[in-house]
């Protein structure tokens, strides 16, 4: 079984698919993982899409069982029939916002406020994150998104609004096709 979540930054994604790998006893892979180096401060040096495509699909087929968390929408066509269902998550863009804010104190600490290149990647990320619903912004987007899911192969199951972490792992299950269980 094959799940992909995604949606945008701060909408929860990776926090329910590790609730969800852990609830299934499955792998839990995060495209951010594959997307950037590991550096300290993290996510500051990109991948090339060629390495990080290879290396995440190898993990992919190393695993009869799998959760992806994150947007692999310009990561190329093979990953629109990869999965057995696709669960996009969507939260209002001031609740998305709040999560960011606390996620990048959390993240960077007094560096946010001591250390001017930090400052300014958090603001240009933070600026970035909000235009997820702006519909002419080329970055991604909800819209972006929206038009992705119809190319995708799977069924695609929608969750929206703020819910708690064990309603959304709860719709996931019952949503999941058993007959492909075992793939």
């Amino acid at each position: 079984m094959k799940i992909l979540i995604f949606g945008g930054s701060g909408s929860g994604t990776t926090t329910v698919g590790k609730a969800l790998a852990e609830t299934l006893d499955f792998i839990h892979l995060d495209v951010d993982d594959y997307y950037w180096e590991q550096t300290t401060p993290a996510f500051q040096v990109k991948v090339s899409s060629m390495q990080r495509n290879a290396a995440l699909l190898r993990d992919f087929r190393n695993h009869k069982n799998v959760i992806v968390s994150g947007s692999l929408v310009s990561w190329g066509a093979y990953w629109e029939t990869a999965f057995d269902l696709a669960v996009f998550i969507y939260l209002p863009m001031e609740i998305r916002m709040k999560r960011l804010d606390k996620r990048e104190i959390e993240r960077y600490g007094d560096l946010l406020f001591t250390v001017e290149a930090t400052r300014e990647n958090s603001k240009a990320f933070l600026d970035w994150a909000q235009r997820y619903d702006d519909e002419n912004f080329k970055g991604r987007s909800k819209h972006i998104h929206e038009e992705w899911m119809k190319l995708l192969s799977c069924p695609v199951l929608k969750l929206m609004g703020e819910l708690e972490l064990k309603e959304q792992v709860d719709k996931i299950l019952f949503a999941m096709p058993h007959s492909s269980a075992t793939k």
